[in-house]
């Protein structure tokens, strides 16, 4: 009830609703099978240019197409989201570039279907970034991502280390965090860090109410490990299409994101978003840490990883230390919802699930059922993401990751830590 409540104001606000259709007139060039198009038209001292190829990247979808002897191009895209457009200068008139600091430029809809691009093209020498640049760019960028995949694989582990379920409902408590954010931050208009708060109190209920409503009697029945993994695919399969009943299938942003990065030193320029990020992924890992290790709790946890029924016998109260890790599992996993959302950026009702393999990688190769695992893994997968796109096309950079947990499990099959008796 407490889901139906908040999203039903996405609904009531009209946010899922169709946009106005728009028809710029110009020659198609591109998919026609899409509700959405980019398009313009390239000239040179009001020459049109044949054959300059164009390109629309982003959200999973990329497509190229040559502009016609008008000059014209079009490009079907399947969803009204952000994309990045580059131009291959390539195939420009020589001593010709794309005016401005780079050949691509984000572009993305107004209140109509269609968006006509301008580019404005002049006499110039592109100046290129360095191998090396661009390297240490990308470690940057793969550390965030990194820390942001390690708040919802230390979720995975903790889960997996006090219950043995492999939750796969975990990619929609990611989800859950970020559509709170949309909702509160977006529809109800809250200033930001408010909004993010409430959707981390109501992740934390979240996770409370999936421990109570169904994990708890499910394991009082004695269901095996596998019966319970298949309900958690159920149940990951039954909130993602509620997710996208009431947001739709659209892309939303929240408040701040794309913001400009600022060159910091050298190569490296990171957004106020993305250091904001960062810090508080750090400090929010370290205080987990401190939980695990100093704290009761977080010593019973480690407790009941190790040896469940020895826990109880000694006192410890199993079900309230697990119903404890549900909550802050489901807060971890939110904010991580939060942080991926102005990472992507965009909050889409599928967007947990797009994370859900590297998440499995992170604990994986850092060792099943250990948390600081889980964290070691992230950034390792984070940063293999990041990299990988110097030599691999984005759409699939994640594939670099998988291979290189494939390879090392091989060696080490435990994972890096690889004690799985313990969780911290």
């Amino acid at each position: 009830m407490l889901l139906g409540a908040l999203l039903a104001a996405l609904t009531l606000s009209g946010i899922a609703a169709s946009p106005a259709v728009a028809d710029d007139g110009s020659t198609a060039s591109g998919s026609e099978e899409y509700d959405y198009h980019f398009s313009g038209i390239v000239k040179l001292d009001d020459k049109p240019l044949e054959g300059v190829a164009i390109t629309i990247d982003g959200g999973g979808f990329k497509e190229t197409v040559d502009t016609d002897v008008e000059g014209r191009w079009k490009i079907g895209v399947p969803e009204k989201a952000k994309y990045t457009l580059t131009v291959d200068e390539s195939t420009l008139p020589k001593g010709i570039i794309v005016e401005g600091d780079s050949a691509s430029q984000e572009v993305e809809f107004g209140l109509t279907q269609t968006k006509v691009v301008n580019l404005f093209l002049g006499e110039g020498v592109r100046e290129t970034t360095s191998f090396a640049d661009q390297f240490v760019e990308r470690i940057f960028n793969g550390l965030n991502f990194g820390l942001l995949l390690a708040l919802a694989a230390i979720g995975v582990s903790l889960i997996f280390g006090t219950t043995g379920l492999t939750n796969f409902a975990h990619a929609e408590m990611v989800t859950f965090g970020a559509i709170m954010a949309l909702v509160f931050g977006v529809i109800l208009n809250l200033p930001l860090w408010l909004a993010i708060l409430v959707a981390l109190i109501l992740s934390g209920v979240f996770g409370w109410a999936m421990d109570a409503g169904l994990w708890r009697p499910l394991r009082r029945k004695g269901l095996g490990l596998i019966p319970l993994m298949i309900v958690s695919i159920g149940l990951s399969l039954a909130l993602r299409y509620v997710f996208q009943f009431f947001i739709g299938g659209k892309t939303y942003q929240l408040p701040g994101a794309g913001a400009a990065k600022i060159e910091l030193f050298g190569p490296i320029k990171l957004s106020v978003i993305d250091m904001v990020s960062m810090g508080t992924s750090i400090v929010v890992l370290i205080a987990v840490a401190i939980w695990l290790t100093r704290t009761r709790i977080g010593k019973a946890t480690r407790a009941i990883s190790d040896n469940p029924a020895l826990a109880a016998a000694s006192g410890i109260d199993v079900d309230r230390v697990i119903r404890i890790v549900w909550i802050l599992a489901a807060v971890l996993a939110g904010l991580a919802g939060i942080l991926w959302a102005y990472f992507r950026p965009g909050v889409k009702w599928d967007m947990g699930m797009h994370i859900l393999l590297l998440i499995f990688a992170a604990v994986i190769l850092g060792g099943l059922g250990t948390a600081f695992g889980a964290l070691v893994g992230a950034i390792i997968v984070g940063l293999l993401v990041e990299i990988s796109t110097l030599w691999l096309p984005p759409d699939i950079k994640y594939v670099g990751a998988l291979v290189v947990l494939i390879v090392i499990l091989m060696f080490r099959p435990q994972g890096i830590l690889g004690r799985r008796e313990r969780l911290g």
